[in-house]
Parts: structure tokens; sequence; C-alpha cells
């Protein structure tokens, strides 16, 4: 870690030393299983260059669940349980991912998709992966089919590839390559909210259908709605691009 890095808040801390992420961090702090310098921290605690950090040898130990799950169309990423039981809420009775995956909230959404999209995503418990896939500066590449109202010229195939200016932002560069008439597979190496729709539309083009079939190295392969466990050398791939050790994964 940086020497300009520091002072540090210890769940950050924990998160760029791999241990955790910063909620896990938090959870244990207040169970008393992390310690600086022979004492147990407080929520908010900073760490300062050559302070002794120590996490309980338990949380050394976890085992960490990855899944690849293929979400079906009219299925919401995630709905948090405080919106979902509000009687004034629209979206009360709309399906997430933990209602319908088989695996419920003992994991979480790393990349999410809208409400009308599908394809693959990634369910994991172990927080110290996510910014290390969804930060933008990493250029982890992902993977869209996508089929849009019209034909597609030639012209706005190569835009695409170069960068779309949507609300004033440039998209960085991306791969387009046609498959169809009205359709395409797009690589990208960001994930703005809505990014290959707003894309489209900057382009007078409307989304018909859109599938992620691909993030970093893992491959969709599994039927709509259901899920599988990563394979060992996935996931080992999967921690060495994310920089994390696979001492305590499964």
């Amino acid at each position: 870690m940086a020497t300009g890095e520091y002072p540090i808040r210890i769940n950050r801390y924990l998160l760029l030393k791999n241990y955790c992420s910063r909620r896990e961090a938090d959870r244990l702090i207040e169970q008393k299983k992390v310690f600086i310098n022979g004492v147990p921290a407080v929520l908010g605690q900073k760490v300062n260059e050559g302070d002794e950090v120590r996490v309980a040898e338990e949380v050394e130990d976890r085992v960490y669940k990855y899944y690849l799950y293929n979400k079906p169309r009219g299925i919401v990423s995630h709905l948090p349980r405080s919106r979902k039981h509000q009687a004034d809420n629209p979206h009360r009775d709309e399906q997430a991912v933990e209602d319908v995956s088989g695996l419920g909230t003992s994991v979480s959404v790393v990349g999410r998709l809208d409400k009308d999209s599908h394809g693959l995503m990634l369910l994991t418990d172990d927080g110290r992966i996510v910014d290390a896939i969804l930060n933008p500066k990493y250029e982890h590449e992902r993977e869209y089919e996508v089929r849009v109202d019209k034909y597609l010229k030639e012209s706005d195939l190569k835009k695409l590839s170069r960068g779309v200016s949507i609300e004033g932002y440039i998209t960085k560069p991306a791969k387009a390559t046609r498959l169809g008439d009205n359709s395409f597979a797009l690589t990208l190496t960001e994930g703005k909210k809505h990014q290959i729709r707003r894309m489209c539309a900057a382009l007078g083009y409307q989304v018909r259908d859109l599938k992620r079939i691909r993030m970093m190295h893992l491959v969709l392969n599994v039927e709509s709605g259901k899920h599988r466990p990563l394979t060992d050398s996935e996931k080992r791939e999967l921690l060495r691009k994310t920089g994390v050790t696979s001492r305590d994964s499964q």
C-alpha cells in the first residue's frame, strides 16, 4: 500500500489487503475480531503507516462461494428488503435475483443487469473482488449480444467501437462486431448505467434484446434461470485477475 494513502479507515484497509469487504470488515470490528496494535479496533478508526493490524484467525480461514447465473428477462438484479415491503412501493411485487436464483441473500450480484436484459451474472459472497471487477480503471471485459429495432448502419457500428457521446460523456473504445442486419456483439471495459441502451439511443436505435454472454474469462453456458458453481480453474483465474489470493475460496 502506498505511503500517501495513510492514514486510512480500517474497513478500507482490510478491503485493500484482501481480507474482506468493507461491510464485512465493519461487522468483524463490531464483533471485536479486528485489532490495531493489539487493541480491538472501533468503527471508523484509521490505520497509520507502521501500525500492526490483525484479524481473527477464523476470518483468514473463511471459504467463499462463487456462482455463474443466467438471469432471465423480467427479473431485477436487486431490490432492497426495506423497499420490497413498503405498501406504497410500486416495485414491491417485483422479483429479484435473490428471490429466484435459489441462492437467497447469502450471495450478492457483481455486475447488475437491468430488468429487461438477461444473461450472465456473477454471484458471490466475496466482497473483496467487487471493486476489482467493476472499477473501470481495471478494464475488465464484458461482452454482450445486442439486437436493435432496425438495420444497423456500418457507420454506426464503427461509432460504437470508437465511442459514443451520452449526455456529454464519451464512452471508452469498444469492440463492435456485426452479427446480423440489426444485431451485433459489443465488448465493453466500463459499465455506466444503461450504457448500451443509451449508446444505441444516441445513434437513433432502440434496443430490442440485450444479453450478456461474458464477463472477463467467464462465459455464459447455463440455461436461463439456472446457476452453477465456478470451476476450480475459473476461480483461480478470477482471483488472479482481481489480485486476491486463493487460499480461502472454494
